[in-house]
């Protein structure tokens, strides 16, 4: 299989959260969804299982932010140059650290 990519979706540089299906050895799904609730920025595509999932070769890209209090959203597309899902608190398992508030 060939390496997939969207040079204008920005792409998950890194995604540290080791409980996530998509996560081994970097993230594997070919794009993950950013939304807001509750007040913190979520990996929507955050998915918790004991099987791991995922394209082989993939550099997993933001599809879609529905964070528009982010400073890198435009028109609910992220304008970051790439992001970086890190471990979130409490029901907040996985985060994107790159966001920003306006």
């Amino acid at each position: 299989m060939t390496t997939l990519e969207n040079p204008a979706m920005p792409a998950v540089h890194d995604c540290t959260v080791s409980d996530c299906s998509y996560n081994h050895d970097g993230c594997h799904a070919f794009a993950i969804t950013v939304r807001g609730d509750n007040g913190a920025a979520d990996c929507g595509t955050f998915i918790p299982l004991g099987t791991k999932g995922g394209l082989d070769k993939v550099i997993a890209q933001v599809g879609a932010c529905s964070r528009t209090d982010c400073r890198h959203n435009a028109s609910l597309e992220c304008t970051a140059q790439s992001v970086r899902v890190g471990q979130g608190e409490g029901a907040h398992h996985a985060n994107c650290l790159t966001y920003e508030r306006r």
